[in-house]
């Protein structure tokens, strides 16, 4: 994943080879949670099983060997080029440790960091609600308002 330019002096100096030391060296450039190779693209089901064509077997989202029992249309599977990451495991860009890292393909890596995800998405939210109250005009907010309290009454929330 690239860094973003706001963020990149939380970096070190020699992140690319930090990265690359954990992605090829260490993990042989496999993902370390599924063993999806890196730059290769890959067969899968949605489901986190993929085929792994250099041995012929299906893998699951773990990268264990596994069968497939169950069958499965040929329209269900999808294909994705696998690039890998070195991810902080405990989300710290300051925290460098080889503990620390992992090299994840993308869907493991958004695995990861779903939490860290809707956190952001929430605090965002947040941010913008508070900007809007300090400097949208009283009038507006009052006008906003009445609206949504209109559109509750019009459209009330349906309770199962």
């Amino acid at each position: 994943m690239p860094i973003r330019p706001e963020n990149r002096w939380l970096y070190p100096i020699d992140w690319q080879q930090l990265s690359n030391a954990i992605r090829f060296e260490r993990a042989g450039a496999c993902c370390e949670r599924c063993a999806r190779p890196h730059l290769k693209t890959v067969a899968h089901l949605g489901d986190g099983c993929w085929w792994d064509g250099l041995n012929g077997h299906w893998r699951s989202d773990r990268g264990r060997r596994i069968t497939r029992h169950a069958f499965f249309t040929l329209a269900s599977v999808r294909t994705t080029y696998v690039v890998l990451a070195c991810a902080h495991l405990d989300h710290d860009p300051g925290n460098n440790r080889h503990s620390n890292l992992a090299a994840l393909c993308q869907r493991c890596h958004m695995l990861h960091d779903a939490a860290e995800h809707r956190w952001q998405r929430w605090w965002n939210s947040f941010r913008l609600c508070a900007i809007r109250d300090l400097f949208e005009d009283p009038r507006l907010t009052r006008q906003r308002l009445t609206r949504q309290m209109a559109d509750r009454k019009l459209h009330p929330p349906l309770h199962l």
